[in-house]
Order: structure tokens, then C-alpha cells, then sequence
């Protein structure tokens, strides 16, 4: 079954990724308000959507064997992919940068095994993995390996593993709470046994306890630095994914979800049918191919043209063009994406989404 509040956050989740990523990229800017809320929303989403598929693997009654034999092999997939997708477009030096595709085939991998968990288990795997990736990255060194405000690594079997763990992009450490606590909240709300549905004073008791933590962590860290421990406390920061970003991030991705899933979810007849749940559900479904495709439309012409012009491939990065430029590509990129798309549907085109369930299920 689907939810059209899902489709919709996944369609977000994309839009941000895309926007950010074209004006990272082509124009070199970083700080504005939406940059670091896509990746948080897109990975507790795989962890929700992956309940979702379990439920009706469980309806079906498929085998648990069968149920995990096809989760790992999605996983698989997604990993390779990923390095594939590092190869080609981040270039062969940066095969092991652990992007985001990398993290969920490891994170699908993960929840193979936690879905078998109890409900309280979960919970404390969850804040563990946020309480302890400070340590982590303390320990691992973590600005050694971005001095240049990128991550780099030396071709090393322990920095590769760091780089897994701790250091890369999405590292294991703290970004594998996400997916658990989608997967989790999706156990919560979408549970096929219930009569009716169920109350969700609780979630958002947390998202907003959540997002108190993470605003009055940031305050103090302002105005009275000294009372809170460096080494857990570092402010609002994506790279190293801090407890103030982490806690902040969740508690929004976790209030929006219930806002949405109350408007869209359990009031029938409040939002209409077609127009925007048709165009959410057409990103949504895609999602996979769009991530991969926009990342091809920006960032290739960008290396080729630093080689036509007797350049490196990355002379042109983060300044090619100038905000409005950059910003009206990506809006340009959304648009055309869509009705490429809807033809891909018409049409029973293959797509990076069937081939995976061809391969893997």
C-alpha cells in the first residue's frame, strides 16, 4: 500500500537534494537553510519504506529466509552501486568517499537483522549510535581527513574503514539512527494489526523534545560555550554530523512525518487525488534514478568542459555559474525530470528501480 504522506517527504527530499546539490556544486554556495535536511529525511524514509515492503512480504507470507535473502541482496546492490556511482561521476580517486547510496545498501543490509529486535533494543541501538559517534570521530581524527572541507582519504585499509565508520560522507556512525528510528516509527504507525489507528502523542512529544535538545545545545553553545562538553557539543554541523544537527534534524524529519501523515494519511477526501499526489508519487517512485541522473546532468559537463579548455576536471567546480543560473537549472532539471518520467512510466521503460528488483528479488 501507499502513503501519499511518504511519496510526498521522498519528493521533498529529492527537491532539496537537487537544489542544494546544483548550487553547491555549480556555484560554490553552502550556507543557506535548507542544505543538510534532505539527506536526514531521504535515509529515515528508507528505513520507513522498508517496513512498508516487509509488511507486505509478512501479508504475503513469504518466508523469513526468502524476506532476508532479498533484503541483502538489495543491499548489495545498493552498495555497489554506489561505488560504481562514485567511480564514474565523482571520478576514480573518490571511490571510497562513502556517498549516501553506499550507506543505505549497508543500512538495508543492517535492518535485515534489526527488524528481529525488540522495540526497546532498537531504541537504545538508536541513541547509541548518536551518543557515541562524537567519541568516534575524536578518536578517528575526524579533521584530519577533511582539511581541505571535503573528505580525503589515503588508498589504506584502515582509512577506508574509517572513512566507513566514522569519517566519510554518511558513515555508519551516526547516520545508521535514521533509517532505524523510519523503520521503527513505520512499525508504530503502519501496523496492520490495529483496529484503528494509533495515537501519536508520543512522537510528537519526541520530535519536539528532540528539536528543544538540539536548539538549547546550539544557544548555550553561543553564549555560555564552557558549559557543555566539547567533545559531544560541537554546534550545528553536517560534517562531522553533530549531536545538535543529528538531534535537530530528526526531531523536524519526525514532526513532519506526523503532520503529513495526519493530513494526507488519515484524512481522506483533505487532499485531492491528482495534481500534487500524482507528481509526488511519480518522484517517489523514482527516486533512485533521479538521485543518479542528477548528479550525471550537473557534474559531467563540468569535467568535461575543465578538459576541453586544457583544464583540470575540477577547475570549474563550485564556480561555474552564479546562484540564479544554478538555482534556475536545478528548478529547469525538476521540471523536465517529471514529464521524462511519466513518459518512462507510459512507456514500461527499464529504469535503475527495476532493474534491482529484477536482480534482486
Amino acid at each position: 500500500m501507499r502513503y501519499s504522506s511518504i511519496d510526498v517527504l521522498r519528493m521533498v527530499a529529492i527537491f532539496v537534494m537537487v537544489i542544494v546539490h546544483f548550487l553547491e556544486n555549480l556555484s560554490g554556495i553552502r550556507d543557506w537553510s535548507p542544505d543538510g535536511f534532505g539527506a536526514p529525511l531521504f535515509t529515515f524514509l528508507t528505513g520507513m519504506s522498508y517496513r512498508l515492503w516487509l509488511s507486505g512480504q509478512e501479508a504475503r507470507q513469504t518466508a523469513d529466509t526468502q524476506i532476508s535473502k532479498i533484503t541483502v541482496r538489495r543491499g548489495l546492490f545498493l552498495f555497489g552501486l554506489g561505488f560504481v556511482f562514485n567511480f564514474f561521476v565523482w571520478l576514480p580517486d573518490d571511490v571510497f568517499i562513502w556517498d549516501v547510496l553506499t550507506f543505505i545498501g549497508a543500512a538495508l543490509i543492517l535492518l535485515s537483522v534489526v527488524r528481529k529486535l525488540p522495540t526497546p533494543v532498537m531504541i537504545v541501538a538508536i541513541v547509541l549510535s548518536f551518543l557515541v559517534s562524537p567519541v568516534l570521530q575524536k578518536l578517528a581524527d575526524y579533521p584530519a581527513f577533511w582539511k581541505e572541507g571535503y573528505f580525503s582519504y589515503d588508498q589504506t585499509l584502515s582509512d577506508i574503514l574509517l572513512g566507513f565508520l566514522v569519517t566519510g560522507y554518511f558513515p555508519l556512525f551516526p547516520w545508521i539512527g535514521f533509517p532505524i528510528t523510519g523503520f521503527l516509527i513505520g512499525s508504530i504507525v503502519f501496523r496492520r494489526d490495529a483496529e484503528s489507528f494509533p495515537s501519536l502523542r508520543r512522537l510528537i512529544i519526541a520530535g519536539i523534545s528532540l528539536l528543544a535538545v538540539s536548539a538549547t545545545a546550539v544557544l548555550m553553545g553561543w553564549y555560555a560555550p564552557g558549559l557543555l562538553p566539547g567533545a559531544l557539543f560541537k554546534g550545528w554541523s553536517m560534517f562531522p554530523a553533530s549531536l545538535e544537527y543529528v538531534s535537530g534534524t530528526l526531531g523536524l524529519t519526525i514532526l513532519v512525518f506526523t503532520w503529513c501523515h495526519l493530513w494526507m494519511d488519515r484524512s481522506a477526501g483533505r487532499v485531492p487525488e491528482k495534481g500534487i499526489l500524482q507528481v509526488a508519487s511519480t518522484f517517489s517512485r523514482y527516486s533512485l534514478s533521479i538521485y543518479l541522473l542528477h548528479h550525471i546532468v550537473h557534474i559531467w559537463p563540468l569535467w568535461i568542459y575543465g578538459i576541453a579548455m586544457n583544464q583540470e576536471t575540477t577547475h570549474y567546480w563550485g564556480n561555474a555559474f552564479s546562484y540564479a543560473t544554478s538555482l534556475t537549472l536545478a528548478l529547469l532539471f525538476i521540471v523536465c525530470c517529471y514529464y521524462f518520467l511519466r513518459w518512462v512510466d507510459r512507456a514500461q521503460k527499464p529504469t535503475v528501480e527495476s532493474l534491482m528488483r529484477w536482480i534482486c528479488d
